[in-house]
């Protein structure tokens, strides 16, 4: 009977062409881009959701504004909630940041929900910069999720430093890729969700934090350097999510009337804007 599968020929001993044939039967083949970004993205997230108990734990203590009648001012890390109620009532006191540190299981469940956005990440963005951009923001923003879930608020104490990174990262990214539209496109994603949320809290302060403001406009620079269907889109869920999935919590009692904070629904919305943004809107523009 004869093989069904041709075995590589040996290399003669003496033959000056033996070592290039044996490097060429057992040369490997280049790993996937997608698959090795999805890999280093799910494993350096993973590492930094670890460190998420560590984050929360050093934030300095939140000092509620003197005047509880008014709305908040620019500079309150106050973040609006889904369904929030006119009236004037005096909140209670948020948790504790150091409580939240120290909650059973808080860092291999963060680790876990930061490893899984990092591969879902690493899938939509492929070997490129924007994965630069987003990798470090991934444990960050499941560190503001559990902070804002569990006392509505989006500390600036997290979101600043998280503004000098992404903006030191987008200009490396520039220097480094020479493409100055990724650039331009990232500044006006700032402006875009910036300011849109900046007018939505002066509109109506009750409802929308400044937290959710600095939040907006951070999310508006990472996706802004990816795409303006990234951008147009992962605004746009984040408000879709808020308002359905919030409303529907509240509805069934899940929370309290009060309401749900909307970072964390931001949050979703950017990584949907990341995994279907382009698509979506390349669709819509050409009908």
């Amino acid at each position: 009977m004869s093989r069904s599968r041709r075995c590589a020929p040996r290399g003669r001993r003496g033959s000056p062409n033996g070592a290039a044939e044996r490097l060429t039967a057992t040369r490997v083949q280049p790993v996937d881009s997608t698959v090795l970004a999805v890999v280093v993205a799910t494993v350096l997230s993973a590492l930094g959701g670890f460190l998420v108990p560590t984050l929360i734990g050093r934030i300095p203590p939140h000092v509620p504004p003197e005047a509880q009648d008014e709305p908040p001012s620019a500079g309150s890390d106050v973040d609006g909630t889904v369904d929030a109620t006119p009236e004037s009532v005096p909140p209670e006191p948020p948790e504790p940041y150091a409580d939240i540190a120290r909650l059973p299981g808080l860092g291999w469940k963060s680790a876990l929900a930061a490893a899984a956005a990092g591969a879902l990440v690493g899938l939509a963005l492929d070997w490129t910069w924007a994965l630069v951009l987003w990798v470090p923001l991934v444990p960050v923003s499941v560190a503001l999720a559990v902070v804002d879930w569990r006392t509505r608020l989006l500390p600036s104490a997290v979101i600043r430093p998280s503004y000098v990174a992404l903006v030191a990262l987008v200009l490396l990214g520039w220097a480094v890729t020479g493409d100055s539209d990724d650039v331009v496109r990232a500044a006006l994603g700032w402006l875009v969700a910036g300011g849109l949320f900046a007018i939505l809290w002066f509109i109506y302060p009750r409802g929308l934090g400044y937290g959710d403001v600095r939040l907006a406009g951070l999310l508006g620079i990472a996706l802004g350097w990816v795409g303006w269907g990234t951008l147009l889109v992962g605004v746009y869920s984040g408000f879709l999510l808020g308002g359905v999935i919030g409303g529907l919590l509240a509805l069934l009692k899940i929370v309290e009337r009060k309401g749900v904070p909307f970072g964390p629904f931001m949050l979703l919305g950017a990584l949907i804007g990341l995994l279907w943004g382009e698509p979506l809107w390349s669709s819509l523009v050409s009908g």
